[in-house]
């Protein structure tokens, strides 16, 4: 389990971009399960809809970016104090399946598929509850920093 302060050390976003407030699981090389907890007081429900928040579907797809992020820093024995950034360079298969709103606590599940010369693929997947919000398939590439 990682918190707050231990996933600030793998990742470079700061508020209001960081989008992973919790690892509640990770195997190294293969999978992380993370949270997001999503609160009205985030800045982009001023806009995005003001009679209608919802959490913007490219927002769903970084949160799991980040993940995706955390899982291959943590493999890789890396952080960006050691000069290394996983930059989010794609994303295939997206999918939204379920809105995201305020008070939703959205579980981000990370799958690693492969790397090679420094690119990772991940399939992702988000779910409030049981109900499945969204899914992708991810690509980063580790590059220096």
């Amino acid at each position: 389990m990682m918190d707050i302060k231990e996933i600030q050390e793998y990742l470079p976003h700061r508020y209001p971009f960081l989008l992973v407030d919790k690892v509640v699981e990770l195997n190294l090389g293969e999978s992380i399960t993370a949270i997001k907890n999503v609160s009205i007081n985030e800045p982009f429900f001023q806009g995005h809809f003001p009679q209608v928040s919802v959490m913007p579907g490219v927002l769903i797809v970084e949160a799991m970016a980040q993940a995706a992020g955390i899982l291959g820093f943590k493999t890789s024995d890396k952080t960006p104090a050691d000069g290394s950034i996983y930059l989010f360079v794609g994303a295939d298969n997206v999918r939204f399946k379920r809105q995201v709103v305020p008070g939703d606590q959205l579980v981000l599940k990370v799958e690693y598929v492969s790397d090679r010369r420094g690119i990772w693929k991940f399939k992702c997947s988000s779910y409030v509850g049981d109900d499945l919000a969204a899914t992708a398939d991810i690509i980063c590439a580790d590059r220096p920093f």
